[in-house]
C-alpha cells in the first residue's frame, strides 16, 4: 500500500537530522531541467507566474539561484515541509521505526521533484504543480511530467501485496497521477473530511488539510494496509460516515 500527499509551501531548514538517512530523489535530472528554466525568471516575473507577493517572489528568486542537487545542503523531505498536513501528521515526533515505515509507504508529490520519498533530500524551493511553467514544448508541469509520476506509483504498487493507493493529496497534485485509476489491478480510495455546518456537511479547507495529516499519521503508526481499518479512524472527533461514502471516497464527518 502507498499513501500520496501534497508538499507544503512552508519549509523549515533550521534543524538538520544527520542521524537519519538522506537519499537522492528519483527524478533529480528532471528537477535540474525544470530549475534551468525557472532561474530565467527574475522576481518580477516570478511574482506574475506564481501569483505571489513581491517579498515572496524575491525570496523565491534567491532560493532558485542557490538551488542545487547536492545532498550536503538538503534535508529529508518529510522533515523539511511544514504546512497544515505536516503539522497534523506531526512527523517530527515519529519514532525512527515510524519514519522508516513512512519511507516505505508514503510518497510526496512535488512540482519540482515529481515524487519524493520521506528520506529524499530536498533543497529550498517553491513551485506548485499547477504553475503554468513552460518547459520546451510542454506548456505546464502537468504536461512536462506526463505519465511519468503515475507510472512510478503503479510500478511500486504492483509489487505490493494489496495494491491499494490512499489518496490524501489535494486535487491540484492528485491530477498529476489520476490516470492510475484506469489500472484495474489497483484500488484507489480518497478519504474526505467534512464538518456539519447548519444542516449539511461541508469541507472546511484548513481543517481538511490537518485531517489528511492526521489520517497519514494514523495509517503509519498503526501500519494499516486494509480499507476496513482505515474506516476506524476517529481522531479529533472524526467518524466514518457510511451514508456519505462510496467505493472511491471514504467520508469522515464531525
Amino acid at each position: 500500500m502507498l499513501i500520496v500527499i501534497s508538499p507544503a509551501k512552508t519549509l523549515d531548514f533550521e534543524k538538520k537530522y544527520d542521524n537519519l538517512p538522506i537519499t537522492s530523489p528519483r527524478f533529480l535530472n528532471r528537477s535540474e531541467e525544470i530549475m534551468r528554466e525557472l532561474v530565467k525568471y527574475n522576481s518580477s516575473s516570478l511574482e506574475k507566474l506564481m501569483k505571489i507577493s513581491t517579498k515572496l517572489a524575491k525570496l523565491t528568486e534567491e532560493r532558485n539561484e542557490k538551488w542545487t542537487t547536492s545532498l550536503e545542503t538538503a534535508k529529508q523531505a518529510l522533515l523539511a515541509f511544514r504546512g497544515e498536513v505536516f503539522r497534523g501528521m506531526d512527523s517530527l515526533s515519529f519514532t525512527d521505526a515510524e519514519l522508516f515505515y513512512a519511507n516505505d509507504h508514503l510518497r510526496i508529490l512535488s512540482g519540482l521533484y515529481g515524487i519524493l520519498r520521506p528520506f529524499d533530500g530536498v533543497n529550498e524551493y517553491r513551485l506548485e504543480m499547477g504553475t503554468k511553467l513552460a518547459i520546451d514544448s510542454k506548456k505546464n508541469l502537468y504536461e512536462y511530467w506526463g505519465k511519468t509520476l503515475e507510472e512510478s506509483i503503479i510500478e511500486e504498487l504492483i509489487k505490493s501485496s494489496n495494491k491499494l493507493l490512499v489518496n490524501l493529496a489535494s486535487k491540484e497534485y492528485y491530477k498529476s497521477i489520476e490516470g492510475i485509476e484506469k489500472n484495474k489491478e489497483i484500488k484507489v480510495i480518497t478519504p474526505v473530511f467534512k464538518e456539519l455546518r447548519g444542516e449539511e456537511y461541508k469541507i472546511i479547507t484548513i481543517n481538511a488539510k490537518r485531517a489528511r495529516g492526521l489520517m497519514t499519521r494514523y495509517i503509519i503508526q498503526n501500519e494499516i494496509n486494509d480499507i476496513e481499518d482505515i474506516k476506524k479512524f476517529n481522531l479529533e472527533e472524526y467518524e466514518y460516515n457510511e451514508k456519505l461514502s462510496n467505493e472511491k471516497e471514504l467520508v469522515f464527518t464531525r
